[in-house]
């Protein structure tokens, strides 16, 4: 139990608050809901509880994929966190379904708008709460995006740059960003949609609201799948791959790169490569002194945790050219066997 315990500390705690928080939410807004059958809020209410379970797997998926190598796993336990993603998508994708089908029905069916002014209070409050709550996670998410991308977390950056660099973030600090970007903003447009059938009577605007709400999750579902799904198969990482060349070749005794690939294994980075050297003189202890320091310089590199150099004779051929080649080699391609 102790070593589970230790284990778990070592999750995104990103995705641990993100995920307290939008179960809080979750419940808050399911007890307006019940009190005032407002369907923008039973929409608002889905995407917590589907953020929130997202989200708790996530940690969890984060926290044993930081289990050790071992001699059947020897690559350690990457992926996992990108299978659990899966898993938890299936929920939101349930949820999302659910959220849009009652928005439909309100749209069909709707109400004279909200004419209690004690449930307009209790809407536009519990929303304003969710809405202050989910841009403290969503900022605190923005700054873990811009640390992990190494670029200024001050100020407005959180909010503004951090979108730009979202791909350079953890998969698990990427999907809370992701998320409570949608929570907030939904949210925003929940207490919108509220106030407009309070003061108008245009009781179809929850419904459309609640369409709306369900469409972004539903992107969600989309964007978390196709990461994660191609994360499970096995993803390279083009940024590293151009600056781990960069790297390769600043070495003078290296003059080519004939293969180089990085494979994202959750969040760490596994490198290989297949260099070429212009002289051929060299014993084994000085091409080993070679690829230690490359290894030293490549090993120092954001999440690369592994590194595997391999030498070949040089040959006319250019292949790696503007930090650009090929991470597939076949050595008899250019030998007509």
């Amino acid at each position: 139990m102790k070593n589970l315990f230790n284990l778990l500390k070592k999750g995104s705690k990103s995705s641990l608050t993100a995920a307290i928080v939008n179960f809080v939410l979750g419940a808050l807004k399911f007890v307006a809901y019940l009190f005032t059958g407002n369907v923008a809020m039973f929409a608002e209410m889905m995407h917590s509880f589907g953020d929130a379970a997202n989200q708790l797997f996530v940690w969890v998926g984060s926290a044993v994929s930081k289990k050790a190598p071992n001699e059947k796993f020897p690559f350690g336990y990457g992926r996992l966190v990108n299978i659990v993603c899966l898993f938890a998508v299936i929920i939101v994708a349930i949820l999302a379904y659910e959220t849009v089908l009652e928005g439909i029905h309100h749209i069909q069916h709707p109400t004279n708008g909200d004419q209690n002014f004690t449930h307009f209070l209790i809407n536009a409050g519990v929303l304003l709460v969710g809405i202050i709550l989910e841009g403290s996670v969503l900022h605190k998410a923005g700054k873990e995006v811009l640390e992990e991308a190494h670029l200024p977390a001050t100020g407005l950056h959180p909010f503004t740059t951090s979108y730009a660099n979202m791909n350079r973030a953890k998969p698990a600090t990427k999907l809370v960003f992701l998320e409570d970007t949608v929570a907030t903003l939904g949210g925003i447009i929940a207490l919108i949609a509220i106030m407009i059938s309070r003061w108008t009577g245009f009781g179809q605007i929850e419904g459309i609201v609640s369409v709306i709400i369900g469409l972004m999750m539903f992107y969600v579902v989309a964007r978390v799948f196709l990461e994660n799904a191609a994360g499970a198969i096995g993803v390279s990482d083009d940024e590293m791959e151009v600056k781990a060349s960069k790297i390769i070749l600043e070495n003078k005794y290296i003059s080519d790169i004939k293969r180089l690939i990085v494979l994202k294994e959750g969040e760490d980075l596994h490198l290989e490569a297949i260099v070429e050297t212009p002289y051929h003189d060299y014993n084994l202890r000085q091409l080993s002194e070679i690829k230690r320091d490359l290894a030293e310089r490549l090993l120092q590199q954001p999440h690369v945790v592994d590194v595997n150099i391999e030498f070949m004779e040089e040959d006319a051929q250019q292949d790696w050219i503007n930090g650009k080649g090929s991470s597939i080699y076949n050595p008899y391609d250019n030998k007509g066997e």
